[in-house]
């Protein structure tokens, strides 16, 4: 997933003043219930992208939405709001995750495959490749999209496995338009 640089900025500076304050775990766990509303709550996504909504009443249902948050989390989320970059709050709050994850040494793990398939058959799969260190901390994300057919695609980083079905057939197709 492509991070805008507007995203890397605000979250880099983010960590820096986390960083300078001590604030970084707590921010870090509200930042996840920010990714987390913006995602479940399209209305909020929609509210925030009204272009004739001023941002003092944008930022007053942000401070009603986020009230429990520390004061660090609501100033960032006021600033990127009064910046007129609240299109970017989710993907913020994203980067900054991923910042202090890379931090931590925690490995980015998205699975994609056909159908559902159990915890043993993603244990196996994680084991079967060397770009997964099963001993350190991972963060595994399970997506489903059947258009692959079969098989799986593992991504971690920015490297990738395709061993999906449907890759196997294009590279067939290919093979036999050469011939």
């Amino acid at each position: 997933m492509l991070t805008s640089k507007v995203a890397k900025r605000y979250a880099q500076g983010l960590l820096d003043f986390t960083n300078e304050s001590g604030q970084t775990a707590t921010v870090f766990s509200e930042m996840k219930d920010v990714v987390k509303i913006m995602t479940e709550s399209q209305d909020l996504r929609k509210f925030f992208l009204t272009p004739y909504i001023d941002s003092k009443k944008k930022v007053e249902v942000a401070d009603e939405i986020f009230k429990g948050l520390s004061s660090s989390s609501r100033n960032i989320i006021t600033l990127v709001i009064r910046h007129g970059r609240e299109n970017q709050l989710k993907n913020i709050a994203q980067e900054f995750i991923n910042k202090v994850e890379d931090i931590n040494g925690v490995q980015r793990v998205i699975l994609t495959t056909a159908t559902p398939l159990s915890k043993e058959n993603i244990d196996q799969i994680l084991r079967s490749t060397n770009l997964v260190s099963t001993d350190s901390n991972f963060d595994l994300i399970v997506n489903v999209k059947p258009e692959i057919l079969g098989g799986y695609i593992l991504r971690v980083g920015d490297q990738q496995v395709d061993a999906s079905v449907r890759s196997k057939l294009n590279k067939v197709k290919k093979d036999f338009q050469l011939n």
